[in-house]
Order: C-alpha cells, then sequence, then structure tokens
C-alpha cells in the first residue's frame, strides 16, 4: 500500500477517505459478505468508527475537514482491513442485526442473516397472533444477535440462546449484557438440544452451521477469520440441520414452528428430504435458503 506521508496531503474529508478505502478494497480485490455488499460502504464503515461518528451520520458532515491524527486513525483501519482481509465487523468489534448493536470478535460469526426481515414482521403471516408467543430457543446463537432481536420484537417471551460453544456463549452473555435482557434472556451452553430437556416452545429459530466441506476450502479469505464450528457441517452442509428437524418436534408446543437458515444447503436438503413438506420463505430486501415446518409436520416426517 502506499505509505500514510504520501496519501495524507491529498485527502482532506471524510469523503476523500471513504473514496480512497473503496478504490484500495477493489483494487485489492477484498470480498464483502459480513454486513456489507460494496466497498464504499465498507469504507464508509471503517472511516466512521475510527473517527467515532454514528454509521448514520448525515451526509452534510462528509465534507468535514480532518485532523492528521484522525486521518492517520481511519488510514490504519482501512489498511488493515485490506492487509489481514478480516471482515470490517472482526476491527470495529461492532455488527448490526435488525438496526441493532453487537459486540462481535472472532469469536463468533459475523451477522448477516436475512432472518432479521423475519423477526421485524413478527414472523407474519406465520404467526397469526404474536401475543401468544411466550418462549422462543435460538439454537445455535453465536453472538446472540437473533434471539435478542426476537426479544425485542416480544417483549414479553422467554428467550433462550444455546450453543455448544463456550467461546461464543461469553460474547452472546456480553450482548445481553449490553441490551439490559438478562431478566427475559437466559444463556445455555448445549449440544444442540442435548441440555434443553423439558422445555417446550412456541417458536425455534436457528442459523446452525451449513457450509459443506467443498464449498468451505473455496471460501474467500475473510471467512477463514470466522469459527470453523459455525460454518462447516458435514460433507453436504447438512450434519447439524438433520439433527435438528429429527429432534425439534420434542422441543415444540403443540402450535409450535421451526424456522431454520440453511443458505446453499437447501438444494441438498430437498434432495436428501423429498417427502418432508419445507415451506421456503422469501425475503423483500435479499436472501434465500431459509425453511419454515410446524410441530404436526414434523412429527408426522419423523413417524
Amino acid at each position: 500500500m502506499t505509505s500514510h506521508d504520501d496519501v495524507l496531503p491529498h485527502l482532506h474529508t471524510i469523503r476523500d477517505l471513504i473514496r480512497w478505502g473503496a478504490s484500495r478494497m477493489s483494487e485489492a480485490g477484498l470480498h464483502f459478505g459480513h454486513g456489507t455488499d460494496n466497498a464504499i460502504d465498507e469504507a464508509a464503515a471503517l472511516v466512521l468508527h475510527a473517527l467515532h461518528l454514528p454509521p448514520d451520520l448525515h451526509a452534510e458532515y462528509f465534507q468535514s475537514r480532518l485532523t492528521p491524527p484522525e486521518k492517520q486513525a481511519a488510514l490504519r483501519l482501512l489498511e488493515r482491513r485490506i492487509v489481514e482481509r478480516k471482515p470490517a465487523a472482526y476491527l470495529t468489534r461492532r455488527a448490526w442485526f435488525m438496526g441493532l448493536p453487537f459486540y462481535v470478535d472472532e469469536r463468533v460469526l459475523v451477522p448477516r442473516s436475512p432472518l432479521a426481515e423475519l423477526i421485524e414482521r413478527h414472523f407474519a403471516p406465520w404467526l397469526p397472533d404474536s401475543r401468544v408467543v411466550g418462549d422462543i430457543l435460538d439454537l445455535g446463537t453465536g453472538s446472540g444477535c437473533i434471539g435478542i432481536a426476537c426479544a425485542y420484537a416480544f417483549p414479553d417471551a422467554r428467550v433462550d440462546l444455546a450453543d455448544i460453544s463456550a467461546d461464543a456463549l461469553e460474547v452472546a452473555r456480553r450482548n445481553v449484557a449490553e441490551h439490559g435482557l438478562e431478566d427475559q434472556v437466559e444463556v445455555i451452553q448445549s449440544d444442540l438440544f442435548s441440555a434443553l430437556k423439558g422445555r417446550r416452545y412456541d417458536l425455534i429459530i436457528s442459523n446452525p452451521p451449513y457450509v459443506g466441506l467443498k464449498e468451505l476450502d473455496t471460501l474467500p479469505a475473510e471467512y477463514r477469520h470466522e469459527p470453523r464450528l459455525g460454518l462447516a457441517a458435514g460433507a453436504e452442509g447438512l450434519d447439524v440441520v438433520v439433527e435438528i428437524l429429527r429432534q425439534a418436534a420434542d422441543y415444540l408446543k403443540r402450535d409450535g414452528l421451526l424456522i431454520v437458515e440453511v443458505g446453499n444447503a437447501q438444494y441438498a436438503l430437498c434432495e436428501a428430504f423429498p417427502d418432508i413438506p419445507f415451506t421456503w420463505l422469501e425475503f423483500e430486501r435479499g436472501g434465500q435458503g431459509v425453511f419454515l415446518l410446524n410441530t404436526a409436520q414434523l412429527r408426522q416426517w419423523r413417524e
């Protein structure tokens, strides 16, 4: 990269730094798939973080001139993104999900699930009366973002966050505390349902590992900073979701729903289980590979 001394005299405003950073990222061939999908948004997120400014800063401030120390701080962060190929969220320790801020680090995946759109809609039309939702499970919770977002959407519901990873649960507990939800949300170490005996839920929502081994080897460098435990799920990416399908009915209430994101493993799943009546959900803001099943469908298939 160009030395900072050569660059600094030519960069004066926030807009200048964002443009320069985006150009360098595109030149370096970085991948964007961890909260942003393009170089300009990624550069903006890093520059604004370095300047201690909010991500929704009004456009009129982008012409603000910066001091030399401010320029240096922003350039250092942009340079780390390019050289280390880490997702921006790991550099800023901050990610956003359903408009809510979450602490993240390399112990958890970076939040990016289309499930946020479903939570915002209170799972309509699949949950015709969201007032009757009393118990929710976020299975394989990672940072806790999905379950915490559900706690905001359903303030009268009890929410369990379950994960096999003790490291991930440390991050989840921090996020529960930062959002002040300790009285509503419980964090549980569990290998899928192993520590949840006797519990029943109106809604089980999960973004489990679903990347097949061949696909895992072809992922861009940015994904290699994420915990493999949160991505890899056997040869076809189905190992974890199959166990969820087998067990979920035992942990759902009579009219409960199971909603699971499986991404590109959707096609392998349909081929492996053609007799399961998956409902594949659609998203206005992009996303695919999320299915819905109710308790009766799960029981009928299993029997």
